[in-house]
């Protein structure tokens, strides 16, 4: 994996193009290339914090939010219907994941993305992300999905102890994600160990 890696790297930290553009190069199906997928989505990060340190990309979130779906495996019960996305509170990723995931399916299931309220009474939706201005809402929700299948994803210091099965953070102005195993297991997930390989385990 390293042989590929690398030379990917070295190719991704000298290309020109807008961090939006290479995004849409990057889309490997399967076997090795899913890993490396990601790898090199994270990798550009270090661009996009180059070029934009004060302001958060939600295409790389979308981006990899999307590639879930190839590392955490749902219920039988889950995959049949539209496959949802929900999003809680007012952000930009809503209106980059609709774009993002235009004509991609999960297995045989349709991509939606739908906006939740905090205050909703239930989540019906196989990912969940809270975002952080609604952290003060975090428990809530978090007890409200408890023991349901659904991923829940976030983006505020410390919520991967608190409940989150993966958190993104910043780390030496590089995004980074953290997993819970724990939390994602006790909602009846998996998850590959491909992904946890890429991410910080916090318990």
């Amino acid at each position: 994996m390293s042989q590929i890696v690398k030379p990917i790297e070295r190719f991704l930290m000298t290309i020109i193009y807008p961090v939006k553009k290479i995004l849409s190069l990057i889309f490997f199906k399967a076997g090795p290339y899913k890993t490396c997928s990601l790898l090199c989505i994270l990798m550009l990060c270090r661009i996009s914090e180059a070029r934009a340190q004060q302001e958060t990309d939600y295409a790389i979130h979308a981006n990899i939010i999307y590639r879930f779906t190839k590392y955490i495996d749902w219920p039988e019960n889950k995959k049949s219907g539209d496959f949802i996305i929900g999003i809680v509170g007012d952000s930009p990723l809503y209106d980059e994941l609709k774009t993002f995931v235009t004509n991609k399916m999960v297995g045989d299931q349709k991509i939606v993305i739908k906006k939740f309220s905090a205050s909703a009474s239930s989540f019906n939706c196989h990912i969940l992300f809270i975002n952080e201005d609604e952290s003060s809402n975090f428990k809530k929700i978090t007890d409200n999905t408890s023991g349901i299948p659904t991923l829940i994803v976030s983006e505020s210091d410390g919520l991967a102890s608190k409940g989150s099965c993966i958190n993104f953070v910043i780390e030496d102005e590089h995004l980074k994600l953290e997993i819970n195993k724990n939390n994602i297991e006790h909602r009846n997930l998996s998850i590959a160990s491909e992904l946890l390989k890429l991410g910080k385990i916090v318990k």
